[in-house]
């Protein structure tokens, strides 16, 4: 025997004596398991706290955000309807995120102010600055009911504002403020509601559903309405009251029960925007996409005026940017007293269909009894406006298949529709992105451009990408012809962006600075000065990170495409101490522009935090971490990136490997690689279609494309357009040719988009049946991301030993 094929048959054996071990351990194995303290720690370490910045700009608040929820927590019960999951104790989002305290920090002296009144174990969200900034609004979530609160400023009293309970079964905010800071329109639960309807003990029949010939393509969405009593459930759970209440609590009913798929006081709080959701429901598409009403209330929930009757929309194309036919985006015009604005489509929704005009934007002002009037004339689909003045609307346009972005300066006083050129870029051109616009709040509360002193420009921040990495930009950007004036730009070793001009006159501006060791804190600076103002002072969550070198690197793939990566390497390791055993963690992104795909992306002083699922945790176990190492898939004119998937892939692996070995971090036989979502999938392929890694770990990821047959991530065509591309790109296609030792971990309840369970349960099915390596974790109650603390110290636990058995014990 050749001693290559001794080294291969004590290989095989050693794998035979690893399975027929793993096979028994797996077999014995129950509860959860703890990772080495080290990680525990990192795991319970502090989060820097969220915060929210007054409308008069005087005062932030400061919200704690809590430790990860027990397992109990995510065991609560849980339904899903029409795309959404609701508690049905609470009537509210399950699986919510939360803060658990607040405080208040003064800007004018830095001085900070506990708030009061809060119960034990309070769990927090929406909270809401009230437009004349002495009050913020909030929601505390309970065992059975979501509750409305109030905090007093000028006190830092918090006190509970009425008992009946609140609806939040959509997932946007239960309440909203009026104008004149005084009330709030509320969805409430009704106090009367029944009980929910029982499932029936005997089924009634059959589900039957039928289609006629017409195409109805849909994603694999999940938690759809599959019964008539999930649509009985739905009725009871998304039907709430609309109601105004004052700051004493007073509660005055103005419209229910329904469905509101939303509601919106005008500006001026004399009518009301409502969207209700009618029959017929769907089994093919979430709720967002039901019948639904459009129609403007009076102050008092009287009707003036029905804007339109949408039906059912099941047959949108599955292009990115297409839309339902008919009326859409209906909203309040913001810097108008009662001004409605919308789109329509004018291509049947469809960006494949030849059309000069591709969406009409309309605006309708109070009494609303006339025509409306036409405020642009688009070529590209409607993307959103950002409302100024009387002579100032930002429209954008967009168009999916070139990545384009184009803003548009309209006079929304004038007769010209097409406006004045505003900005005209690249979604994937980080280096030429002009930014977004500063806003700021009218008197009723309202949103609107942050204009200069004399009209004549909009600031504007932005990220700041460039081959250095990213430096965040204050701009004035000119109206009349979209020239820009640096005002101020982030400078090295911090990262630090603009989160709003801090007083009236734009002398100074608010921002959160990070550096590599510092973590992130809030700042006040004033233009053409250097220095700053510290503004609050949060600590390093964990210190013992501190000492870990952060590097971003650069390189070249085969085909000329310029690569970044960030490299985590140990405290004081030094290459001369040689190589280490390397985690590689990535996600593919697609392009249209090899030179789009060659921008560095990240930024070299970002502060160096763990979340729960980041691979960092392995930097403090003495390997080196490959964090986000460029995968690019590019396809240039009319090419597909698709359809070289697997190449560019293999390619781009390849090449940071190759830069890896230059460095003297990583050898041939301690390399992995993992990913989480589609980064899962591009594990899976990267084990089928190249050799350079000894271990995968592939979280919560999809393995076989023709369960996603109506496309996936950024691929538009179907399964049936390009069945070649769908199975090429499929690694439960290839499991025959996987032979490096795969982790699979999965969420038991996943409800992302065509990630199923069943994508890992089946591809694990392969595997084994195959005769390959490879363990299979399937987390309960978790979906798509994990979020029970018992979960992640376990998806540690099980990383860590899967690393530690194949790369060699640390």
């Amino acid at each position: 025997m050749s001693k290559s094929n001794r080294k291969t048959a004590i290989t095989l054996t050693l794998w035979g004596i690893f399975m027929l071990h793993a096979e028994l351990r797996a077999s014995q194995e129950t509860g959860y398991r703890l990772p080495p303290r080290e990680m525990i720690d990192l795991v319970d370490a502090p989060t820097t706290p969220s915060v929210s910045l007054s409308p008069d700009r005087q005062w932030l608040l400061v919200l704690d955000n809590p430790a990860l929820p027990t397992i109990a927590e995510l065991s609560q019960p849980e339904l899903g309807l029409a795309g959404l999951r609701i508690n049905p104790l609470s009537s509210g989002p399950s699986r919510i995120s939360y803060h658990t305290g607040m405080q208040l920090v003064s800007l004018r002296d830095n001085s900070t102010r506990p708030v009061l009144g809060l119960p034990p174990g309070a769990r927090i969200r929406h909270a809401a600055w009230s437009p004349d900034s002495r009050r913020v609004a909030f929601t505390l979530t309970g065992e059975s009911a979501i509750t409305l609160w109030l905090l007093e400023i000028g006190s830092g009293e918090a006190r509970e504002l009425t008992g009946q309970p609140l609806s939040a079964a959509f997932y946007d905010d239960p309440f909203q403020w009026m104008p004149d800071s005084k009330r709030l329109l509320c969805r409430l639960i009704p106090m009367d509601r029944p009980e929910a309807p029982a499932a029936p003990a005997v089924p009634d029949g059959p589900v039957i559903q039928e289609c006629g010939g017409e195409s109805a393509p849909a994603p694999t969405w999940q938690d759809l309405l599959r019964n008539p009593h999930d649509e009985l459930l739905f009725d009871h759970y998304f039907s709430c009251l609309l109601a105004l209440v004052d700051e004493e609590g007073n509660i005055t009913r103005i419209g229910g029960p329904a469905i509101y798929r939303s509601a919106e006081p005008s500006p001026d709080g004399l009518a009301f925007l409502v969207e209700i959701i009618h029959r017929p429901y769907s089994y093919l598409v979430p709720a967002m996409r039901f019948p639904h009403r459009v129609q403007i209330w009076d102050q008092h929930g009287v009707l003036i005026r029905e804007m339109a009757d949408l039906p059912l929309a099941e047959q949108v194309p599955i292009a990115f940017d297409a839309v339902p036919e008919g009326p859409r985006y209906f909203s309040w015009r913001a810097d108008q007293p009662q001004t409605l604005c919308w789109c329509e489509a004018q291509d049947g929704g469809d960006p494949k269909r030849p059309a000069e005009i591709r969406d009409k934007v309309w605006t309708l002002a109070a009494p609303y009894g006339r025509d409306a009037e036409l405020l642009a004339n688009l070529s590209l689909r409607f993307r959103g406006v950002y409302w100024g003045n009387e002579h100032l609307a930002l429209v954008q346009e967009w168009i999916w298949k070139e990545r384009r972005v184009r803003i548009w300066a309209v006079d929304p006083a004038g007769r010209d529709r097409k406006g004045r050129l505003f900005a005209d870029y690249s979604m994937e051109d980080r280096y030429n992105d002009p930014g977004t616009p500063l806003m700021t709040s009218t008197e009723w509360g309202t949103r609107v451009l942050r204009l200069t002193r004399d009209d004549k420009a909009v600031y504007m921040r932005g990220e700041g990408a460039s081959p250095e990495g990213s430096f965040p930009f204050l701009d004035e950007r000119t109206i009349e012809n979209g020239q820009s004036r640096r005002l101020w730009r982030c400078t090295a070793p911090y990262y630090e962006y603009v989160i709003d001009l801090a007083s009236a006159g734009a002398e100074s501006f608010l921002t959160r600075r990070e550096g590599i060791d510092e973590p992130p804190n809030f700042h006040l600076r004033r233009f053409g000065q250097e220095s700053s103002v510290p503004v609050t002072s949060f600590p390093h969550p964990s210190p013992q990170l501190r000492g870990i070198r952060k590097e971003l690197i650069r390189y070249e793939r085969g085909d000329k495409v310029q690569l970044t990566a960030t490299l985590y390497t140990p405290p004081g390791w030094e290459r001369s101490q040689g190589p280490l055993p390397v985690l590689m963690w990535a996600y593919p992104q697609e392009y249209k522009s090899a030179a789009a795909a060659s921008q560095v992306s990240d930024s070299p002083y970002r502060f160096i935090r763990i979340s729960p699922l980041s691979p960092l945790f392995w930097v403090m176990r003495g390997y080196a971490v490959v964090d986000d190492p460029a995968m690019p898939i590019v396809g240039e004119g009319d090419r597909e990136p698709n359809d070289t998937y697997i190449e560019q892939l293999v390619a781009s692996a390849e090449a940071i490997v190759a830069e890896l070995k230059d460095r003297g971090v990583a050898d041939s036989t301690r390399l992995a690689i993992g990913g989480h979502s589609y980064g899962a999938f591009m594990t899976a392929n990267l084990l089928s279609h190249c050799r350079h890694f000894k271990a995968g770990i592939a979280r919560s990821g999809a393995f076989n494309r023709t369960l996603t047959p109506f496309g996936f991530q950024s691929e538009e065509r179907t399964l049936w357009e390009a069945p070649e591309t769908y199975l090429k790109m499929s690694p439960f296609m290839a499991a025959g040719t996987m032979d490096t030792p795969l982790l699979l971990i999965h969420g038991e309840a996943d409800n992302n988009s065509g990630t199923f369970p069943m994508q890992s349960e089946r591809y694990y099915a392969a595997l084994k049946g195959l005769g390959k390596v490879a363990r299979l974790v399937i987390l309960p109650k978790e979906s798509h991301g994990y979020r029970a603390r018992e979960s992640v110290l376990h998806m540690l636990w099980e990383m860590d030993q899967w690393l530690k058995f194949h790369l060699g014990e640390k």
